[in-house]
């Protein structure tokens, strides 16, 4: 038997599930002025996957392209924290999220 397709399917499945609430508390926490720190690590896991064999190389495509996901979805995360349909932290200001505070 080979398991070769069972483990890529379980490690994306672990990998993804990870890299979601990871864009939850890095925007959150750090907001998303890190996003091209996961652009890097999706470009260093990507760039090995390419000079290696096997299931090492499916592992690291994977997880370059939750990476590069994960750069995309923290300004989407952003957007949706803007917008009130996700969490806000509350010690970032109105500007941080280009709110307008309307004192009278």
């Amino acid at each position: 038997m080979y398991f070769d397709g069972l483990l890529l399917g379980l490690g994306a499945f672990v990998m993804v599930g990870l890299c979601h609430p990871l864009v939850i508390k890095v925007e959150y926490h750090l907001g998303r002025r890190v996003w091209w720190l996961f652009l890097l690590l999706g470009l260093v896991c990507l760039i090995p996957s390419l000079f290696v064999e096997g299931l090492l190389s499916m592992f690291l495509g994977v997880l370059g392209a939750c990476f590069l996901w994960t750069a995309l979805e923290l300004n989407w995360q952003h957007e949706r924290v803007a917008k009130g349909r996700a969490k806000r932290n509350p010690k970032r200001s109105d500007a941080y999220y280009g709110l307008s505070v309307n004192k009278k």
